[in-house]
């Protein structure tokens, strides 16, 4: 199909095109729209204005495809006040997409080509603008300790696959809005806020993890978080859960009836010092395929009792600790654990209390 399309923008300047399109064969066209709407309109603006979808012969369908693909994503950081950071980094971008981040400080229009602040330079909001010509964000904001909050203005691009260590160790964020997150390709999401310390909540109901492999160290040393809303979460692709609550000191609630740990050979000190977790349902977990389950429940001194009666560790070459310092736990089902390892069962228990390693042995003895 081709169309002429000639209309005029704010300024009354004519913006003319005489590209084809037909099922985004051409993309320029849904350009020329972006730019028209100086990128600061929602998909609201394209759905409900019949008029201009006629005079462009162009669908919403059409502009939420070039959405997903093309458009920009935008970000606003905003920074601990009244605190100068000499040459701290704010942003991590490699020199081969350096051309693809447009940076602005404050309410500046002018666009800035560096990722650091300047000696003495105190900056209250950056505006971060990100091209499509992107697909990892890997790291993006890894160990930027000057931000307090990250807020995702537009995100409606679904070909980001990695976000393994993105906010790792933004040790001053306390507010992290994700209402806008688009993941529904992402595969890594390893160590993704880990060492967020200062971050008391975290909404992730928009996320989407149906094709999430690795979260690993997920949420580690996110100290201040009590409760995790995660009981949307598909995990059925997902194969490493190592240190994934790893140090949540201050976690209290965590519904994981709805995991699907099929896949998970990898469980490694997943629930490391969750000191105020008083209960845990993790009956439904499959464990046929995990070899490590090293210091799994260490120091979770809140426990009182544990159901582990489905657990299969036949695959299991490492339990060394998986029980150490839970002294509060009073019942744990271990009816189908498999312990080979004299040395490795007792420190496995070490710690628990007097009646309970009593009865593992118990149990243990029985199973032989």
């Amino acid at each position: 199909m081709n169309s002429g399309i000639n209309f005029k923008d704010d300024n009354s300047k004519q913006v003319k095109s005489k590209v084809a399109f037909d099922n985004l064969k051409n993309k320029y066209i849904l350009q020329i729209i972006f730019d028209y709407m100086k990128k600061n309109k929602s998909l609201k603006f394209m759905k409900y204005n019949k008029q201009l979808q006629n005079r462009l012969n162009l669908s919403i369908r059409d502009y939420k495809d070039y959405s997903e693909l093309y458009s920009p994503i935008e970000i606003e950081l905003k920074f601990v006040e009244n605190e100068h950071y000499k040459y701290e980094k704010f942003i991590n971008i490699s020199d081969k997409d350096n051309d693809y981040y447009h940076i602005y400080f404050d309410n500046s229009n002018q666009e800035i080509k560096r990722t650091y602040f300047e000696e003495e330079e105190n900056v209250s909001t950056i505006k971060i603008i990100i091209d499509s010509q992107i697909k990892s964000f890997k790291e993006l904001f890894k160990d930027s300790k000057s931000i307090s909050s990250i807020s995702f203005k537009k995100f409606y691009r679904i070909d980001i696959t990695n976000m393994s260590g993105m906010f790792f160790l933004c040790s001053s964020l306390k507010e992290l809005n994700l209402s806008n997150f688009n993941t529904n390709n992402v595969v890594d999401m390893s160590w993704m806020f880990d060492g967020c310390t200062k971050l008391k909540e975290l909404n992730l109901s928009n996320f989407n993890t149906n094709n999430v492999t690795n979260m690993s160290g997920m949420f580690a040393g996110c100290t201040s978080i009590k409760e995790l809303n995660i009981n949307h979460f598909i995990t059925d692709k997902v194969n490493d859960m190592n240190c994934m609550f790893h140090r949540c000191l201050s976690l209290t609630h965590l519904n994981l009836s709805n995991f699907n740990t099929n896949n998970v050979t990898n469980m490694n000190s997943m629930f490391f010092k969750c000191l105020k977790l008083k209960e845990l349902n993790i009956s439904n977990f499959n464990t046929e395929k995990v070899t490590i389950m090293s210091y799994m429940f260490f120091e979770c001194s809140s426990l009182t009792e544990l159901n582990l009666s489905n657990f299969n560790t036949n695959n299991v070459t490492k339990m060394s600790g998986m029980f150490k310092g839970c002294k509060k736990l009073k019942e744990l089902n271990l009816s189908n654990l498999n312990i080979n390892n004299e040395n490795e069962f007792e420190y496995m228990i070490d710690g628990c209390s007097d009646e309970l390693k009593k009865k593992i042995k118990e149990l243990r003895i029985k199973n032989l």
